[in-house]
């Protein structure tokens, strides 16, 4: 694996085949320099495996902002401030709000406590998960090649009206900057957390004791958190929860899988902004 994969030729089905036979001979390499017994290393997917289960499902449950609503008239009817419920509905960020608590939720979910899970309980260096810039560099082809054709793809469907009402998802975006700015940064750093989950703590954390077939496991939930989204894009998934992953294992790193999602959510946001009232004039 040297700086030469960066080509186009990591796109054929006989490049990727001989990164995941590279894949499983390294795992197997790392298996047999390690201290750890077998025991041991199932111990340690059984952890990773188990928290990682809560962390799906704190995130699927967790994250709607309806919850946020049910806190506020609970703290207000805990502390007696019954104006506190009817301020909070009134409020002129409180959709904002809803996609802070939205945002902040994937963060524990996906970035906090696997983190915390690492650091603490697995005692291992976040970098082996891909909390590293790794070589990204030398495979900024790939991750090109997989946002570049999405990206036009989103620029071509932001004429019609129906993106332009989709995107972006903060529907009060366009009315200032600190709108516009507040909404991607959440989004942005929802991307991190989603990118450290699965191409770092699922990927990268699972590679010893699996190989190549983390991918697969990853590929697994990956699919069933688009499941809301429409069939074409939860199928698009597949494949490019795939590649990522595949990139992942070959830089080490969740950071060019993050600079991917970035890249094309921006381009979708600014698009569908272009194609209406264009982007914000004021703070």
């Amino acid at each position: 694996m040297n700086s030469q994969q960066g080509s186009m030729r990591w796109l054929s089905p006989k490049f990727v085949a001989a990164q995941i036979m590279a894949f499983d001979g390294a795992a197997e390499e790392e298996r047999r320099a390690s201290q750890a017994s077998d025991a041991e290393g199932r111990i340690r997917v059984w952890k990773l495996l188990t928290v990682a289960c809560l962390c799906l499902l704190l995130v699927h449950y967790g994250k709607y902002s309806a919850n946020l609503t049910a806190l506020v008239q609970w703290a207000g009817d805990l502390t007696g401030n019954n104006q506190l419920y009817q301020d909070y509905r009134k409020y002129e960020f409180r959709e904002l709000l809803g996609y802070l608590w939205w945002g902040s939720i994937n963060l524990l979910g996906f970035m906090i406590i696997p983190m915390l899970t690492v650091r603490l309980w697995l005692k291992e260096p976040l970098s082996y998960y891909g909390w590293q810039w790794g070589t990204v560099h030398e495979h900024w082809r790939g991750y090109v090649f997989l946002a570049l054709p999405i990206m036009v793809f989103a620029m071509i469907a932001s004429f019609g009206e129906d993106f332009s009402r989709h995107y972006p998802f903060y529907s009060k975006a366009e009315r200032s900057w600190f709108d516009f700015l507040s909404f991607e940064v959440i989004y942005i750093l929802q991307f991190v957390a989603v990118e450290f989950f699965f191409r770092g703590y699922l990927v990268n954390g699972l590679r010893r004791q699996f190989g190549s077939l983390s991918i697969a496991i990853m590929c697994l939930p990956y699919l069933m958190l688009h499941f809301p989204k429409l069939w074409p894009e939860s199928f698009g998934a597949i494949l490019f929860g795939f590649f990522l992953g595949v990139l992942a294992l070959m830089s080490r790193s969740i950071w060019g899988g993050v600079a991917v999602h970035v890249s094309i959510a921006l381009t979708m946001d600014i698009a569908a902004m272009l194609q209406t009232d264009g982007l914000p004039d004021h703070w």
